[in-house]
């Protein structure tokens, strides 16, 4: 019997994430639709993906807090007894600000979801991942980790440069355990990331600096992440490309 393998895809509502959950269901895997507060969506991503015969589950969790991620894995395990992929998409910007403004009380939350829960969810699938000697995890980045935000949000720049740096040393750490990880810079992408930032037009005023003229589409960033998972990069460790339009 053919089993087929299991993605968790952490910020799935909506987004990359969402098209993301359709690239992996597309490509035979049973998916995992991790989601904190917008259940509607997530559920009607589930009921979506379930009506084209892909099994599929949404599953909240706030992955700022380490309880309810250790509780989503073992969902994980509970429901499909195993875990092939795990892509770390889950993130949150902050209002655009300048240095001058910035606050404990508006990093803090910014780096327990991007860097620390991003952390977590990796331990978590390398201690699933580790005694089968297989696996592969993504991790979404920005451009922003190589152009850094000047006048926008460093502080999230600085958070998708930690997260590039734990994708070089993790992909050290196991590759002993057969395990892959590597990592997805977006560029600008039409999602609603930019109206929490308090510009909701950000990629029409900015896609004139970018290379192809255009912002980019959260399908395109799905297809990138689903490749550098997928056997088709078997011989790919500890790698992050840019899918950014040329910039």
């Amino acid at each position: 019997m053919n089993i087929k393998p299991v993605v968790l895809i952490t910020g799935a509502s909506r987004g990359i994430g969402r098209a993301s959950a359709k690239v992996f269901a597309h490509n035979g895997y049973r998916v995992v639709i991790n989601y904190c507060r917008d259940q509607a969506s997530a559920l009607s991503l589930e009921q979506e993906l379930n009506a084209s015969e892909t099994i599929a589950m949404a599953i909240q969790a706030d992955i700022s807090k380490e309880t309810d991620i250790v509780r989503l894995f073992q969902q994980v395990d509970e429901h499909f007894g195993q875990l092939d992929v795990l892509v770390n998409n889950a993130g949150i910007i902050t209002p655009q600000a300048k240095i001058e403004s910035f606050t404990t009380e508006r990093m803090t939350p910014l780096f327990a979801t991007n860097i620390t829960g991003l952390l977590l969810c990796c331990r978590e699938a390398v201690l699933r991942m580790g005694p089968k000697q297989q696996g592969s995890i993504v991790n979404v980045s920005s451009i922003a980790a190589r152009i850094g935000g000047p006048n926008e949000y460093i502080d999230y720049a600085a958070s998708k440069g930690a997260v590039d740096s734990i994708t070089n040393g993790l992909a050290i750490e196991v590759s002993d355990r057969n395990i892959r990880v590597n990592g997805i810079r977006p560029g600008l992408i039409y999602t609603d990331i930019h109206a929490a930032s308090g510009e909701a037009t950000r990629v029409d005023r900015l896609k004139s600096k970018v290379p192809l003229g255009r912002g980019g589409q959260p399908e395109e960033v799905a297809e990138a992440i689903y490749f550098m998972a997928s056997e088709k990069a078997s011989y790919i460790s500890g790698t992050t490309i840019d899918v950014g339009g040329g910039r």
